[in-house]
């Protein structure tokens, strides 16, 4: 368990260190950047609901095939 949690700390710093040193060298004014990246953002957003809303009814419909009686014969 240690294990993974410093594994995540590490992605978690590298991530964000990454990210400042991206904003940093850009080549972008930073108005346009931060437009760039909340658009992204908010896409990502939006896919992530997106999925979470498929997924959701794909297990409420498993859900309900195992508790719905079953024909035995």
């Amino acid at each position: 368990m240690r294990r993974m949690f410093g594994f995540l700390i590490g992605i978690f710093t590298g991530a964000l260190v990454g990210g400042v040193i991206a904003l940093l060298l850009a080549p972008e004014s930073g108005e346009h950047l931060r437009g760039q990246l909340r658009d992204r953002g908010q896409h990502l957003l939006s896919d992530i609901r997106h999925s979470a809303d498929v997924r959701r009814i794909e297990l409420r419909g498993r859900l309900e095939s195992l508790r719905s009686p079953r024909n035995e014969f």
